[in-house]
């Protein structure tokens, strides 16, 4: 079967928005974005959006639901597979670009999900329980539960637990066959870091802290904006003066090194599990080594129009 998903994966700050915009130019391709943050209108720059580096190439999967809504892996996973067949349908190439690693793995890995809806009955027997009882519910239906963050909010929790009692009886999502060549932007460890604290700074003074003011004055809480955490996490705790702006950068700047970090150990977790990886170097010839490594599995450049 021929490559028919073309992936660009890689920490935060790697340039791979860029490459995902010239490698779609070469192959008349569409990107479908890999993040849990740029769903979210409004939430812009703290994201890392960059829409002016798209130009006249199709995006999708951004900006499709309001800051401060719910999105699961779910949601993604069903997005991405009606994406990637309404892309093929008009004879283009999908292309999955990205850095959120649950995202990518569920669409890889094939992650066999199912929609659940709330269930009333459920929800007023949990009620009646603490946090410690919840935990220990959600453990028992799901020994394996990786995602530790549904351990600590009790909304996630009992989410958590609705989703691991109902999706027995629930059809789990139909999947697309995909034959993908997934490739990744890697960059020195100092240059990275060099990277991510320079951007840093730039997203500061394009107005990051004003962002974050505004969604909170459009009705988003402090409680759902320290959710998405990193950028929207600190300097919603700045604004509401429990951290000072040199405290907010030093924490900002350091978290989010520590979460490409996290990024790079998901990404070998991924290799380890299957995944083949070309990895490209960010201060090389990402592009030609991108076409390169195409050719080899019959990918060809086309026209943006073909």
């Amino acid at each position: 079967m021929p490559c028919n998903l073309l992936v660009i994966l890689g920490p935060t700050a790697s340039g791979k928005t860029r490459l995902g915009v010239a490698a779609a130019q070469q192959f008349g391709g569409e990107i479908i974005s890999a993040d849990s943050r740029q769903v979210f209108r409004g939430m812009d720059i703290g994201t890392g959006k960059d829409l002016a580096e798209y130009g006249e190439t199709p995006y999708h999967l951004i900006d499709i639901v309001e800051a401060g809504s719910e999105f699961s892996v779910f949601d993604f996973q069903e997005r991405f597979c009606a994406a990637f067949e309404d892309i093929q349908d008009r004879g283009r190439l999908p292309m999955l670009v990205g850095g959120t690693g649950l995202y990518l793995d569920a669409a890889l890995r094939r992650y066999r999900l199912v929609k659940v809806p709330q269930n009333p009955v459920l929800r007023t027997e949990l009620a009646e329980l603490d946090l410690l009882e919840l935990q220990q519910r959600l453990l028992q239906l799901r020994p394996e539960q990786h995602n530790t963050s549904d351990l600590q909010d009790r909304e996630r929790l009992v989410r958590a637990i609705e989703i691991a009692a109902g999706e027995q009886d629930a059809e789990p999502l139909p999947l697309p066959a995909i034959e993908p060549l997934v490739c990744g932007v890697r960059w020195p460890r100092s240059v990275l870091r060099q990277r991510i604290t320079e951007r840093l700074k730039q997203r500061l003074s394009e107005g990051l802290i004003e962002e974050v003011a505004s969604l909170h004055e459009s009705g988003v809480s402090y409680e759902a904006l320290e959710y998405y955490g990193l950028e929207y996490r600190l300097v919603a705790q700045h604004l509401q003066g429990r951290l000072n702006r040199n405290d907010m950068f030093q924490k900002l700047n350091s978290a989010i090194h520590q979460f490409a970090k996290r990024q790079e150990t998901w990404f070998r977790r991924m290799e380890k599990q299957g995944v083949a990886i070309h990895w490209l170097d960010g201060d090389g010839e990402p592009l030609s080594e991108l076409l390169r490594i195409a050719a080899e599995r019959g990918l060809q450049p086309q026209t943006a129009a073909g």
